[in-house]
């Protein structure tokens, strides 16, 4: 029993186990917010163009009395309009986020590179010291006091 209590804890405090608690927290969120969007805004305009049919309302029936089968096919069309709508908020929502990633991508890859003449690692073109090897590349970009007597010094 103790074994099973300590691969439960090891499996419990491994990144993954958290990652996922923390993605069913914030998806649930997700849904809280999306559900809004579509019923409190885009399902009012709707009924405004469909003139205020309800679909969940509709139905037929086969039979009569107590023992009538009642087929809800408004229920089907609400849901399957709701599907359609939620899918089409959360492909605009991901598709804005990801337009405004590419831009930071884009903006950060086109800024120019060198190489570093010492350790061969891809830095900024305006660099003046090598974030890897921290070999002054640019003397004149520094106090005389900081790269004096060090054995990296380019001067």
């Amino acid at each position: 029993m103790k074994k099973l209590w300590a691969e439960f804890k090891e499996f419990i405090n491994r990144g993954n186990a958290m990652d996922l608690a923390v993605a069913v927290v914030i998806g649930a969120a997700f849904t809280a917010i999306i559900n809004s969007i579509v019923g409190d805004f885009i399902t009012p305009l709707i009924s405004l163009l469909t003139f205020n049919i309800e679909f969940s309302s509709l139905q037929f029936t086969i039979g009569e009395g107590d023992t009538a089968a009642a087929f809800k096919y408004g229920h089907f069309i609400q849901a399957t309009l709701n599907f359609i709508l939620t899918a089409v908020v959360i492909f605009l929502i991901i598709k804005g986020a990801n337009t405004l990633a590419k831009k930071k991508i884009l903006n950060k890859a086109a800024a120019p590179t060198r190489l570093c003449p010492y350790c061969s690692t891809r830095i900024p073109e305006t660099a003046a010291r090598c974030p890897h090897c921290t070999t002054i590349l640019d003397a004149s970009r520094f106090a005389e006091d900081t790269h004096q007597g060090g054995s990296n010094s380019t001067a």
